[in-house]
């Protein structure tokens, strides 16, 4: 009778139901948390989706509705958010009130750098559709490019849920590799005399510039592209709560505790729902080298834009290139690889403020890029 109930015990114990993927993918959710730990790449992303891996890997016997696939489990509930896409819009609501558009507005030019970026979104699309992936896959895929975690979510819970775990896991690694991948394709397509380009700083904003623009962006962003509107709509009253001056409060929730819950929900069941039986596949391995040619095409896109405005600018009023790569919409770490890479050729040259411009109309593009996508495909 003992030793019955000790085998029946046994038989409900992780060793029991362990495989060699389990391990794998266990040992993989151990090397993201302690890399992000080490190497502080997006450590508030990548802390929770790797500690999540190791979640959704811990193997267990069929019915005890546990698991993240399992209708009704504690982790199927809180998946709910990424599968219906409502975490991403909730992470719009926090980025718009921490943005500051000032120096878009100021420089209203460097918006169509942020908009050119998204050509690797196309890019990737058309090449994951040669390759085999039905449109609606090839669109979710492609959006990786633009290094947005929460409308590669959203886009992919629309348009390929079943892809969503590899498509959220590539979306956010790329993200926090950023100063990995950005700079030598900066080097490459930039020359001496171009990094050290001095660029007119700023002019200084009004408050009520800063609070038209969130209605005005809105109002035109989601007339042209209405499928964008949860994400738009999202970021544009965020950053109106900031602006406005009467919404503090608002403001501190939508930017601070808000925020902080729906990163941790999200990277926690995204990196739980990588399950070796379901997340290890060839699929996933395509999803990863397609997200990373979609972010070099970005990337380069950017810059080469950049040099391609400077041919129609006087003498004085160029664009260093080296802001192109913040196109993308990894807000604000792109940015910095611009700064970073700037000072190696030119201590005294702060493109920070600069780069800023083409990173914030990097989200609102790739917004704007889900949103024809979806209205295409969906």
């Amino acid at each position: 009778m003992v030793i019955e109930s000790l085998k029946q015990f046994f038989e409900y114990t992780g060793f029991a139901n362990m495989t060699i993927l389990n391990l794998l993918m266990i040992a993989c959710g151990i090397v993201v948390t302690i890399i992000s730990i080490k190497k502080e790449w997006e450590p508030l992303l990548l802390v929770p989706i790797g500690f999540g891996i190791i979640i959704g890997n811990i193997p267990f016997p069929e019915g005890l509705q546990i698991g993240i696939y399992e209708e009704g489990s504690v982790l199927n509930i809180l998946y709910h958010g990424v599968q219906y896409g409502w975490y991403p819009p909730l992470i719009f609501l926090g980025i718009g009130a921490m943005t500051d558009f000032s120096s878009l507005i100021s420089q209203p030019r460097l918006m169509l750098i942020g908009a050119a970026a998204q050509i690797g979104i196309f890019v990737s699309f058309i090449i994951a559709h040669y390759l085999g992936f039905t449109p609606q896959a090839a669109g979710a895929i492609g959006i990786i490019g633009g290094a947005d975690g929460p409308t590669a979510i959203f886009l992919a819970s629309k348009l390929a849920p079943e892809l969503l775990g590899a498509i959220a896991i590539s979306a956010y690694s790329y993200m926090a590799l950023v100063p990995v991948i950005q700079r030598p394709i900066m080097l490459l397509l930039t020359t001496k005399e171009e990094r050290v380009i001095r660029m007119k700083p700023p002019r200084e904003v009004s408050r009520k510039e800063k609070i038209i623009f969130p209605i005005v962006g809105f109002i035109i962003t989601a007339f042209v592209v209405p499928s964008g509107l949860p994400l738009l709509g999202m970021l544009f009253f965020g950053n109106l709560l900031k602006e406005c001056g009467v919404t503090k409060r608002l403001a501190e929730t939508a930017r601070g505790p808000l925020i902080d819950v729906i990163t941790i929900l999200i990277g926690l069941t995204v990196g739980a729902s990588t399950q070796a039986d379901v997340f290890l596949t060839h699929k996933s391995l395509k999803i990863f080298a397609l997200g990373l040619v979609s972010f070099i095409v970005a990337t380069a896109c950017g810059v080469l834009f950049a040099k391609f405005m400077n041919l129609f600018c006087k003498e004085g009023n160029k664009i260093n290139p080296l802001i192109g790569n913040a196109g993308v919409s990894a807000v604000p770490d792109s940015a910095r690889v611009s700064q970073n890479v700037g000072r190696e050729f030119d201590r005294n040259n702060h493109l920070l403020m600069h780069a800023m411009a083409p990173n914030v109309a990097g989200v609102i593009s790739s917004a704007i890029a889900a949103g024809v996508l979806l209205s295409f495909l969906g």
